[in-house]
């Protein structure tokens, strides 16, 4: 029986400053990476976006744990982090 499918999403984009709580400059402009079905693929995804804009220090992207917004009560089976 294949595993069962864990939603995460990445997304990122400029933020406000860089202290204090991560506020994006502009909701607007928040970039949408994908949704992935598990934390492996998801933090592949990440990797490449945020290796991508190394360059920009505002730049934060990062990976929403999905299914835990889903069903809070779901056993989590799917990372070794």
């Amino acid at each position: 029986m294949p595993p069962n499918q864990l939603l995460h999403l990445v997304l990122g984009g400029e933020l406000k400053a860089l202290e204090g709580p991560a506020e994006f400059k502009d909701l607007k402009k928040v970039d949408f990476v994908g949704a992935f079905p598990s934390y492996q693929e998801a933090l592949a995804a990440w990797r490449g976006k945020a290796q991508s804009t190394v360059d920009n220090a505002l730049a934060r992207y990062c990976i929403i744990h999905a299914h835990k917004l889903l069903d809070p009560q779901a056993d989590e089976e799917d990372h070794d982090h």
